[in-house]
């Protein structure tokens, strides 16, 4: 019997159970570790300067962690399939620059219709990355380093040297930046309602947590039934959606555009979900884990400064965090499979 059948499946789930909690328990403990860790930079950095936590201070560290949250979210879905995506910052910089040409080529847009076209930018770019990924079989490494530099490539040739200024775009638009909720940035509550929106689909739906299936195990994943070729693709659409939306946001707080917008941004989003608990080697990990990892790399940037340290260790530590989850995303996988080699044995 070459395949997995129905009432087969449960049982190997039950087995894997022990592995399951024990690999939910450290997720949970990283998690809780990295909101420590950002806790406590918090409070040696406003013992050291106390305004640091000053209210424009906090405003502007909640802008300046959106974009990498809104990003990571999006990487985090792509990495649990077992497939990354470098071409974010290309993404992120041809879509915002797209939503500045429009400002500049067709003034009468409404906002809306802009902010949705360079969204859609962004979609396009990542439906080609998922369909080079998952139906031509091409590894995503190779994919989307080739569509980093193609769609960068695009914006230098649409852009032909050319800066759009915010002269160029409406105050509206401009001032979504400034807006505020309780003191909250509206770009941030964006960035919020992308997290809890992408969380909720990962927990709540079939298809989210078949993406943790598929990243786990490809072969196993289509032994049960799953359209592994489906739920490949999807996370690089919404990726590429999530990396337009950014290059309108991109585009609303600064102002000022070319074609090397975004450009070194795809190591740094890849980090944030990485330090984040996201496992690189696919099939575990949160969005509120890459939120939490996007927010201490931002706050890292900001707080180090204050403190006083040489920008080569602000580089050093960041390093030394990937370094250190991806050694522990290894010690969970080690775990996970001694505690099911362990229930196995038991059962015999």
């Amino acid at each position: 019997m070459t395949g997995v059948s129905a009432t087969q499946a449960p049982v190997a789930e039950h087995g894997g159970n022990g592995a399951v909690r024990t690999g939910r328990r450290i997720r949970q403990v990283r998690e809780l570790g990295i909101l420590l860790a950002l806790v406590l930079l918090v409070a040696i950095t406003t013992l050291t300067n106390p305004n640091f936590l000053s209210s424009q201070s906090v405003r502007d560290l909640l802008l300046g962690a959106t974009l990498l949250t809104i990003l990571a979210v999006g990487q985090s879905m792509v990495i649990i399939t077992r497939n990354v995506d470098l071409s974010v910052g290309s993404t992120l910089g041809l879509s915002a620059f797209a939503t500045g040409t429009l400002f500049v080529s067709l003034p009468a847009l409404p906002i809306p219709v802009v902010a949705l076209a360079g969204v859609l930018v962004g979609t396009v770019c990542g439906a080609v990355n998922g369909a080079l990924v998952a139906a031509a079989r091409v590894p995503a490494l190779v994919v989307t380093l080739g569509t980093l530099y193609a769609f960068r490539g695009i914006g230098h040739w649409w852009a032909a040297g050319e800066q759009i200024n915010a002269a160029d775009m409406p105050d509206t638009f401009l001032g979504l930046g400034r807006v505020a909720v309780l003191n909250i940035p509206a770009p941030a509550l964006i960035a919020l309602a992308v997290v809890l929106t992408a969380g909720w689909y990962l927990g709540s739906y079939r298809s989210g947590r078949e993406l943790y299936a598929v990243g786990s195990d490809p072969q196993a994943a289509r032994l049960v039934g799953i359209p592994v070729d489906r739920r490949v693709f999807f996370p690089f659409v919404v990726n590429g959606s999530l990396a337009g939306l950014a290059g309108v946001l991109y585009a609303a707080r600064f102002g000022t555009l070319d074609a090397t917008v975004g450009t070194g941004l795809e190591l740094e989003v890849v980090a944030a979900a990485v330090v984040g608990g996201v496992a690189i080697f696919g099939g575990s990990g949160t969005v509120y884990g890459a939120a939490l990892g996007a927010m201490l790399l931002t706050t890292i940037g900001a707080a180090l400064p204050m403190l006083r340290v040489d920008p080569f260790w602000q580089q050093a530590v960041v390093g030394l965090l990937i370094i250190v989850a991806i050694g522990l995303d290894r010690l969970l996988v080690l775990r996970a499979a001694r505690r099911l080699r362990g229930g196995e044995s038991r059962g015999a």
